[in-house]
C-alpha cells in the first residue's frame, strides 16, 4: 500500500489544554506541546480514505492508540498494511512508532444506535463548569457539546492545518473526519474544568457524511472512570450528530483526564 508523509502541526498552540503548550508539557516529561490526538487520527485517515472513498465515512470502522507524542513540524509517516479484510495503520515520527491502529470497510452499513439512549441536554456556561473528578464524570453520566457548524472557512482551515492532500473533501464538500472526531473532545472539556488531559485512543464507526455548511453536535455517555498507574481515565460513548438528528459516527473515545505529574503519559496509556 502506499504511504503517507505529513509535516506534523499543533493546532492548539492556543488550546485552554495546555499539554499543547511547550513548558507545561516537559513537566510531564515531553519534550515539547504535543500534537492533538485528534489530528494524529486525521493523518492516519488518509489511507482508508483514499483506498475507499467516501463509502469509508458512510460506513466504515476505525480505532488508533497513542503510544508516544508526535511533534510540531516533525515528519509523521502513516504506512498501511494489508490485514484481512482491514488495513493495518502505523504512524511513525522520529524514528519510532507514536500511534497505530486499523481501519474497515464492512460490506453493509451498521445499524444506526437509538437517539433516545443519547438524550439532549446543554453544556454548563465555561465559567460554571465544576472540576473534572471520579464525581464530576459518573458512569452514566451525560456530556453533549455546544453546537459546532462547520462553515467554508472552518473547514478548509482544518484541512489546510492538517496538510491533507486527498482531493475528496473539497470536492464533495465532505467535513473531514477528524472534525468529526474533535467534537468527542469538546464533549468532555465544555462539561468539566481540566487541568492539561491527553486523549489516548478512539474506536469509530461511521454513519453518514457530514457537509460542509452543517452543524454537528456531539451527545455522550460517561461509560468509564478508572485509576490507572496514577492517571485518570474517563471512557466516554459520543454520538456525533449532523443538524441534531443524523448520526455522523459514534465513538469510544479515552482520555486521561488528570495525569500524574512526573511524566509517562502515552507509554502507560499504552500498557
Amino acid at each position: 500500500m502506499n504511504t503517507y508523509s505529513v509535516r506534523a502541526y499543533n493546532t492548539a498552540h492556543s488550546s485552554e489544554n495546555k499539554i499543547h503548550d511547550d513548558t507545561v508539557a516537559r513537566r510531564f516529561g515531553f519534550s515539547g506541546a504535543l500534537v492533538p490526538g485528534v489530528d494524529v487520527y486525521a493523518y492516519m485517515m488518509h489511507l482508508p480514505v483514499e483506498r475507499w472513498g467516501r463509502a469509508f465515512l458512510e460506513r466504515g470502522t476505525a480505532q488508533c492508540r497513542f503510544t508516544h507524542p508526535v511533534y510540531d513540524g516533525e515528519i509523521a509517516e502513516v504506512a498501511g498494511r494489508e490485514d484481512g479484510d482491514a488495513i493495518a495503520i502505523e504512524l511513525t515520527s522520529r524514528g519510532r512508532c507514536c500511534a497505530s491502529g486499523s481501519a474497515r470497510l464492512p460490506a453493509n452499513a451498521a445499524a444506526v444506535p437509538v437517539l433516545e439512549l443519547f438524550p439532549p441536554a446543554s453544556p454548563p456556561a465555561t465559567e460554571n463548569r465544576s472540576p473534572a473528578s471520579p464525581a464530576t464524570l459518573p458512569v452514566g453520566g451525560c456530556l453533549n457539546s455546544f453546537p459546532l457548524e462547520v462553515g467554508a472557512e472552518l473547514a478548509a482551515g482544518y484541512l489546510r492545518d492538517v496538510r491533507e492532500t486527498e482531493q475528496l473533501y473539497p470536492r464533495e464538500n465532505l467535513v473531514h473526519p477528524g472534525t468529526v472526531l474533535r467534537m468527542c473532545n469538546f464533549a468532555l472539556l465544555q462539561n468539566v474544568r481540566l487541568g492539561p488531559w491527553i486523549h489516548v485512543g478512539s474506536a469509530v464507526q461511521n454513519f453518514s457524511v457530514a457537509h460542509v455548511g452543517e452543524t454537528l453536535t456531539a451527545r455522550s455517555r460517561v461509560v468509564g472512570n478508572y485509576e490507572r498507574k496514577g492517571h485518570l481515565f474517563v471512557e466516554l460513548d459520543v454520538l456525533v450528530l449532523s443538524e441534531g438528528m443524523r448520526p455522523v459516527a459514534e465513538v469510544r473515545h479515552t482520555a486521561i483526564y488528570r495525569p500524574r505529574a512526573d511524566g509517562g503519559i502515552l507509554s502507560d496509556a499504552a500498557k
